[in-house]
């Protein structure tokens, strides 16, 4: 292996410990705790899994959790509801709806659903006008993550080529508008890209979100780039064939221990953010 290894979980630490220094002064300033909500829909394991761990996570920042659970046949005017009580609630800071939601929900809807001032996971079609735009607002909390990730290993972005494999509303599409404004050169790839290995050999920088497990190959890489993994797939396996692309990048993300750390402790620290505005 050549790379060095881009690891998020001692910076993920230090924002989160910052954050409860926030919070804690919050606490003693006006008597209130920041509290994020988090909005789970069915019982899949692996999000009921991330839940508890955002809310132990939580704990340590000194955030107070709030837990809505909702059976799997949730509407999505129910779900939309329990979201808009939320945002009207004052005691509610922050707000995280888990996803992905079962198959009958509209999760657009339920996403605007949050009030953008209680939106700290940055899924809201405002929050990602601010990042297109550049205005502050709260980051989608991953890809705000990996850009924190870059900026401490001192990744060079300005002019640089990046590629980013995939093009959620949450992920792929958000960061690469982080990336712009870091005057980056961006090209959104997908499902429906021609000739996409020959595509990221021109990446300097490849953000990697596609959802498929070992997808992207050593061999599609240029000598030297810098491979940001933030996928996660069942087995602890990311979008990104570690062992080879690991011979070619100069810097890469393990999975887990890269993104994932990073993603929380963002979400953790616009929590408080959010608290912060709130209470004036």
């Amino acid at each position: 292996m050549t790379a060095e290894l881009m690891i998020g979980t001692d910076l993920a630490a230090e924002m989160v410990a910052k954050a409860a220094e926030r919070a804690k002064a919050l606490q003693e300033r006006y008597g209130v705790q920041p509290c994020l909500a988090t909005v789970l829909v069915g019982d899949d394991p692996a999000s009921a899994t991330y839940v508890r761990m955002k809310q132990n996570r939580s704990k340590k920042a000194g955030i107070a959790s709030r837990s809505v659970v909702l059976p799997a046949e949730t509407t999505t005017d129910e779900l939309v509801a329990e979201i808009r009580k939320l945002s009207e609630d004052p005691a509610v800071h922050g707000i995280l709806l888990q996803h992905p939601v079962p198959a009958q929900i509209d999760e657009r809807a339920a996403f605007e659903a949050i009030d953008p001032a209680k939106d700290v996971d940055g899924v809201t079609m405002l929050s990602f006008a601010a990042m297109a735009f550049g205005d502050p607002g709260f980051r989608s909390a991953t890809p705000g993550g990996i850009m924190r990730l870059l900026a401490a290993y001192d990744v060079p972005l300005e002019g640089a080529h990046a590629v980013v494999i995939g093009r959620s509303p949450i992920l792929g599409k958000p960061a690469g508008m982080l990336l712009l404004a870091s005057n980056a050169t961006v090209t959104y790839a997908h499902s429906r890209t021609r000739d996409l290995p020959e595509l990221v050999r021109t990446a300097d920088v490849v953000i990697a979100a596609v959802g498929k497990a070992n997808f992207v190959r050593g061999d599609w890489l240029k000598p030297g780039a810098v491979v940001v993994d933030a996928g996660y797939n069942e087995g602890n396996v990311g979008d990104v064939h570690f062992e080879e692309a690991a011979e070619v990048a100069s810097l890469i993300t393990p999975v887990p221990g890269g993104v994932g750390p990073m993603t929380i402790a963002l979400l953790l620290e616009q929590a408080v953010d959010a608290a912060e505005a709130q209470l004036g």
